[in-house]
């Protein structure tokens, strides 16, 4: 069964256009674990407009089920989480004021760059993912940085299937196998929802883990956190 993993950015994001502390961001990532979920992922910016520098802390804190941290690895970032010391470090190329993640990495342009990054966060015990596309060559040089793994940005995906839904995830299956070959693992995310998330798992071979947040937690404003995990996790079964 592919991994689920909750990004709870929005649920950051109600609280702080409020102030104070509901909703509670601490209490949502233990929710989310004993809900069923497989991690918790969050993405704290340098502006701290949803997931604070306090939060990766509290919530480090309080879960056991894996811990994902997404983010541009500036100085101050790779400070954050080689404090924390989480399971997972997802790094993404987003500038300071991108409102979410919108591209995947150049690894031939920042090779040597991630590569540096990479070993730091190894001499940490930390394993690496980084953001990518579906570009051939983008993948094979993600083989030479060292990472552990890559995540397919999967909006182009979203956007196409309802369009055609083969054609929209063949660049996906090719990147997959292509990933495996060169001796990564594979995680996925960026609009994944329960209208598009049970194809994309049956035919994206050797896929880990997702991270699904915006979507995910729409979903739970009708249906409810705990039943909209069940309903998330219901998608990534694995057909024997």
């Amino acid at each position: 069964m592919t991994k689920l993993s909750v990004n709870i950015n929005k649920i950051a994001t109600l609280r702080n256009s409020r102030g104070g502390n509901m909703p509670d961001v601490q209490k949502a990532a233990v929710d989310v674990q004993d809900f069923g979920a497989d991690g918790v992922t969050v993405h704290p910016r340098p502006d701290e407009r949803h997931i604070r520098r306090k939060d990766v802390y509290d919530i480090k804190g309080v879960i056991k089920t894996e811990f994902n941290i997404e983010g541009y690895p500036s100085p101050d970032f790779l400070n954050l989480v080689k404090s924390v010391k989480p399971h997972q470090v997802t790094l993404v190329p987003d500038p300071p004021e991108a409102i979410t993640s919108n591209a995947g990495w150049d690894t031939i342009q920042h090779l040597s760059f991630l590569q540096d990054v990479i070993a730091e966060l190894k001499e940490y015990g930390i394993r690496t993912s980084i953001f990518i596309g579906t570009d051939a060559e983008m993948i094979i040089k993600a083989s030479e940085t060292n990472t552990d793994r890559v995540e397919l940005y999967t909006e182009p995906y979203a956007t196409h299937y309802p369009i055609d839904r083969e054609k929209a995830i063949a660049p996906f299956v090719e990147a997959a196998n292509l990933a495996n070959k060169v001796g990564l693992k594979i995680n996925a995310g960026h609009d994944l929802s329960l209208e598009n998330l049970r194809f994309f798992n049956e035919r994206i071979p050797f896929l880990k883990e997702v991270s699904i947040g915006h979507a995910l937690i729409a979903d739970a404003l009708y249906l409810g956190l705990e039943k909209t995990i069940a309903l998330y996790k219901d998608q990534l079964v694995k057909e024997k």
